[in-house]
Formats: structure tokens, C-alpha cells, sequence
């Protein structure tokens, strides 16, 4: 008996005939070994998002050719040891163009563990770090060709100080003071000592647009966001490390808005060489202690704008 021929019944004129913008497949898990010369494979655990557009003349998309798609990608990843994230989800969107012929546009996001060795600040322990790695990738058709821009990005938990809270600690405490010393020896104990404030667990997150022939590695993501909060934090801590995270993360407070700028500029000091039109996207997310709501604070924006910002920072300061 030969096979049956099932009806593409996806291939159907819709009943209500509107073009939808993204369609396709979310939480699509897969394991990713990437060799790399000398240095330790790095094992990953990605989810991906996979999606194409779909015009208003067919029902519905093919939607077993998207994790398809995906599979063969990443076998094809594990034969020539790629390493770039965001050249592989460049790869999955071509490959999804080719299989929906009837898609203008696709996109595939990618989402992963990363862990990363870092040593306690005082003891000097090795302890392993988690973060998260991503990656996206946009492909449009401009006739026969297709136009794809890849970012890369990672997030990173950090520890951020509350500067108003710290500063109401500290006038109060200077009143308590004068009442038992005079001016001066006051304002040597106010500028000796760390004063308390109430703390947050920051998230700070950088996507960057990967322009052809560029390369931006994740482990430059991830110490930019650490070091733009109060301080970074340590999953192995002994209490000479632990005195020494928040001695320092009480002398370094900040806003949320404080980490996003700090984000920004680092990155124009690092990247300036990046085409002026490169996307960034910079996010910061603090999780109150001592509210139920979070704060927020965001700056998309391309390089050349991040430039013109930054530069007009400095001549003013130069002046």
C-alpha cells in the first residue's frame, strides 16, 4: 500500500483575509556544543522563537518546517563549529525564507544559560556565574536576495544602592553626631564611613546589532553591565568578600537610570568603531527591597545617536 497524500489544507484562502505579522513556534529547546580551540567547549541550552509573516491569501503557515528548520541548522552548527549565536539564528531565518516561500519576513530569537568563571574580590575563589545569552535575527526579502540583521546580547544580575535613601541616612546621622561633636570632626566621620541605604537586585541587559564582519563577545557584554552597577555580585562569598561587595556597592549608589547610562557610555567607548546606524537597546530592571514595584529605565538607540549624545557630554565638560 503507498503513502497517503494528506491535503495542505494550511494552503486554503482564509474565511477573514488579514495579513498577520508574526506566526510560528516559541520554546523550541535544543542542545548547543560549540568547540573552540584551547579553550573549554561551551555548552548551552538555548530556547528558540521562530516566526515568519503570513499574507492574507493563506490560512495558515507549515508550521512543522520551523523547529524543522532549527534542527538542521544546528546539525549543521555542530559539523563546522560555529561560533556566533547570532550568525546561527541568521542561518535558521534563511533557512525559514527558503521553506515558506510565501513569507516576506522571519525572525528567530534565542535565549540561553551562560555561565562564566569569575574570582571572589578579597579570597580570590573561583565559583561559577550564570548569565543569560541572546541572540535575534530579522530577514526581509529585497527581490531574490534577503536582508538579514543579527544582534547579540547577554543579562546579568548585579547590586545597586539607593543614592536618595542614602543621603536621607546620612543627614539624619549627622544631626545625631552634632549633638555629641563639634563641625569638623562630624564631617571626618561623614566622609570616612559607609552609610546604610536600602539595596536592590539589579538586571542589567545589552542587545547590540552584529553589522557584517564584526564580532562582539559576550564575555565584553557581561563585564560592561557588571561594572556600570554599584557592584557586582558573587555566587561564593566569604565574609572578606562579603564585607568588601558591600562596602563598595555603599560608596558607588546608584539609580536605575545611573546603570543605563553607565551602560551607554561604556559601550561608545568600546564600540565607537561599530557603523553609526547599529542598533543598541540598554535595559536596566532593580527589584525594590523596600517597595513592591521594580524600577525601569531603557535606551534604544542607534550608535551614531549614542555618539552625538555622548560627545556632546564631553565638549561640554571639556568647556
Amino acid at each position: 500500500m503507498g503513502l497517503v497524500c494528506f491535503p495542505d489544507t494550511q494552503d486554503n484562502i482564509p474565511s477573514i483575509p488579514v495579513h498577520l505579522t508574526r506566526v510560528g513556534v516559541t520554546g523550541v529547546k535544543k542542545l548547543l556544543k560549540i568547540e573552540r580551540d584551547v579553550r573549554r567547549p561551551i555548552i548551552l541550552l538555548p530556547t528558540f522563537d521562530a516566526f515568519v509573516d503570513l499574507p492574507s491569501t493563506q490560512r495558515g503557515i507549515h508550521m512543522s518546517r520551523n523547529p524543522e528548520a532549527i534542527s538542521e541548522v544546528l546539525e549543521e552548527t555542530l559539523e563546522n563549529n560555529t561560533l556566533e549565536v547570532e550568525s546561527l539564528c541568521a542561518e535558521i531565518v534563511n533557512s525559514l525564507l527558503k521553506k515558506h516561500k510565501y513569507a516576506k519576513r522571519a525572525e528567530v530569537s534565542m535565549k540561553s544559560d551562560y555561565m562564566f568563571i569569575k574570582k571572589s574580590p578579597v579570597t580570590k575563589h573561583k565559583t561559577q556565574e550564570m548569565s543569560k545569552l541572546m541572540a535575534d535575527a530579522i530577514g526581509y526579502r529585497n527581490g531574490d536576495d534577503v536582508v538579514i540583521r543579527k544582534m547579540v546580547g547577554a543579562e546579568v544580575v548585579g547590586m545597586t544602592v539607593c543614592p536618595c535613601a542614602q543621603e536621607s541616612v546620612k543627614e539624619s546621622s549627622k544631626q545625631d553626631l552634632l549633638e555629641f561633636l563639634d563641625e569638623e570632626t562630624t564631617q571626618k566621620v561623614l566622609d570616612t564611613v559607609s552609610f546604610s541605604s536600602h539595596n536592590q537586585r539589579g538586571r542589567g541587559m545589552v542587545m547590540i546589532e552584529v553589522p557584517q564582519d564584526h564580532t562582539i563577545r559576550a564575555e565584553d557584554l557581561i563585564r560592561i553591565i557588571e561594572d556600570s552597577m554599584s557592584s557586582s555580585v558573587c555566587e561564593l562569598l566569604k565574609r572578606p568578600d562579603e564585607n568588601a561587595i558591600v562596602v563598595q556597592a555603599h560608596k558607588n549608589p546608584m539609580f536605575v537610570e545611573d546603570c543605563v547610562r553607565n551602560m551607554v557610555h561604556k559601550i561608545v567607548n568600546e564600540y565607537s568603531h561599530l557603523p553609526d546606524d547599529t542598533m543598541i537597546t540598554v535595559r536596566q530592571v532593580n527589584e525594590e527591597s523596600i517597595h513592591r514595584h521594580n524600577a525601569f529605565a531603557e535606551k534604544v538607540a542607534t550608535m551614531g545617536e549614542l555618539k552625538y549624545e555622548i560627545e556632546g557630554i564631553t565638549d561640554k565638560q571639556i568647556n
